[in-house]
C-alpha cells in the first residue's frame, strides 16, 4: 500500500508530458530519461512496410503503439494502446454507482468518492491485447502506474456464499448482439472464477500515470487484473456479480477463444480457451547506433512470473544475454537492452527469447500449440535490419 503522494505524481506526469525528467527524478528506471544519447540514431527495420504508419489517438478507434518508439518506462495516456467494441461511452462521476451482486451476504453500492475514501494501492503494471502480434509489430501493448483499491476487499466484505464460482465484471459500455435472430442489447462484460478474482493484485483502478483514468481508458473505473491479457481488465465498470455457473457471454464463450490442437488425456483434440493470463513474450523493438557501437532493445511481458533470463540471437548464433532494467516490477513490462558488438555491414536477422524461473522458454512460432486464430500471439518474433558500411 502507498500513501498519497501528490510530488511524484506531479513529477511523473510531467515527465511523461515533456520527455524531461528532472534530477529529482533519478530515482524512475533508466528508460525514462531520453530515447537516444547525443549522436546515438535508429537504425531502421528493413521488415516494415512502408505502408505500416500508426495513427494519434482518435475517439472510438483502435490505437496501438509505434513499438520502435518506445522510449521510456511509463506509456503516456494518449499513447497506450486502446481497443473498445461497444464504443467509448461518458460516464458522469458524480452520478457513478458500483454495485456488488448475485450470491453475496451484503451486496454493496459504491459512489466514485466512497471508493477514493479507502486505502490506496499504487502497482506499475503493462499488459497488452490478447490480439496484439506480428501484423501490428506488437503495438497494442503499455504500460502505466496503476492507482486505486483492492478487489479482495471489496469482495471479502462483501462475504462470497459458498455456492458462488464465477466473478463477473460488467461496462457501462453496451452494444447489439443479434443471437439466433434476434438482435437484444449486451453490456461488455467478463469473468473469472472466484479464486481468481480473489488474488491480491487485482485493483479497481481509477487513476493511471498520476491522473483522473482517462475517459477512453475506462473512466471513472476499471477492473485491473495484472498478469491477464487487456480484454480481461474491464473498462468502465458499473457492476461486480457472483454467481454458480460459468458466464457465456460474447467476450468469454464465442469472441477472445483460441482453438489450438492439444493432447487431451493421450488423445489429439481441437479444444478452446477463453484468452485469459498472459503468456511468456519478448520481441525486439528498437536497434541504434552509435558510432560503431549498435544497441538493441525490446520489452518482455508475462503473467508475473520471475524471469530467469532474456537472450538475444544474431543471424542464428548463440543466444547471448541482454540485460533487463532493474527497476521493473513484477507486473510491469520488462525493457531490455542488449549490446551488439561487431555489427557487420549488410542486412541481419535478430531474434529475442525469455525464460522464466519455472524453466518455461518462449518458443518459435513452430514450436507453439498449432491454433486457429491470432489470439495469444507468442512465438519468436525475428527483426531484419541493414547495418550501413
Amino acid at each position: 500500500m502507498h500513501p498519497e503522494n501528490p510530488d511524484r505524481r506531479k513529477l511523473l506526469k510531467g515527465a511523461l508530458n515533456t520527455g524531461v525528467v528532472t534530477l529529482g527524478a533519478m530515482s524512475f528506471p533508466n528508460w525514462m530519461m531520453p530515447a537516444l544519447a547525443q549522436g546515438e540514431v535508429d537504425v531502421p527495420f528493413t521488415d516494415v512496410p512502408d505502408t505500416f504508419n500508426p495513427q494519434p489517438v482518435r475517439p472510438g478507434a483502435t490505437h496501438f503503439l509505434d513499438t520502435r518508439r518506445i522510449n521510456s518506462f511509463y506509456t503516456d495516456n494518449d499513447d497506450f494502446y486502446l481497443v473498445q467494441h461497444y464504443g467509448q461511452p461518458e460516464v458522469d462521476n458524480a452520478s457513478y454507482q458500483l454495485n456488488v451482486t448475485g450470491l453475496v451476504d451484503r451486496p454493496l453500492s459504491f459512489s466514485l468518492e466512497q471508493l477514493r475514501s479507502r486505502p490506496v494501492i499504487e502497482k506499475d503494471v503493462g499488459f497488452e491485447c490478447g490480439g496484439n502480434g506480428n501484423r501490428l509489430f506488437h503495438g497494442l501493448i503499455g504500460n502505466a502506474t496503476w492507482r486505486g483499491v483492492s478487489l479482495r476487499d471489496i469482495l471479502t466484505e462483501a462475504g462470497i456464499q459458498p455456492e458462488g464460482k464465477e466473478v463477473v465484471f460488467f461496462g457501462a459500455d453496451i452494444g447489439e448482439e443479434e443471437i439466433r435472430g434476434r438482435k437484444v442489447p449486451k453490456a461488455f462484460a467478463r469473468s473469472m472464477s472466484v479464486e481468481d478474482a480473489m488474488n491480491e493484485n487485482n485493483l479497481l483502478a481509477f487513476e493511471m500515470n498520476g491522473e483522473p483514468l482517462p475517459h477512453f481508458h475506462g473512466k471513472p473505473v476499471r477492473l485491473l487484473a495484472p498478469g491477464w491479457y487487456g480484454v480481461a481488465n474491464v473498462k468502465w465498470l458499473t457492476q461486480i456479480h457472483v454467481q454458480d455457473t460459468r458466464y457465456m457471454g460474447r467476450f468469454m464463450g464465442r469472441d477472445y477463444v483460441t482453438l489450438k490442437r492439444e493432447v487431451v488425456g493421450g488423445t489429439e483434440r481441437w479444444v478452446e480457451n477463453s484468452v485469459a493470463k498472459m503468456n511468456l513474450k519478448s520481441a525486439i523493438v528498437r536497434v541504434t547506433r552509435n558510432g560503431n557501437a549498435h544497441t538493441v532493445r525490446g520489452f518482455v511481458l508475462n503473467d508475473g512470473t520471475p524471469l530467469r533470463s532474456v537472450e538475444v540471437s544474431i543471424d542464428n548464433g548463440p543466444w547471448q544475454q541482454a540485460t533487463l532494467d532493474p527497476e521493473a516490477s513484477q507486473f510491469s513490462w520488462k525493457l531490455f537492452s542488449f549490446d551488439w558488438q561487431g555489427a557487420q555491414p549488410g542486412e541481419h536477422t535478430l531474434v529475442s527469447r525469455v525464460t522464466d524461473s519455472n524453466g518455461r522458454v518462449q518458443g518459435t512460432a513452430e514450436e507453439l500449440p498449432e491454433r486457429v486464430s491470432y489470439w495469444e500471439e507468442f512465438g519468436q518474433f525475428p527483426r531484419r535490419v541493414m547495418i550501413g558500411g
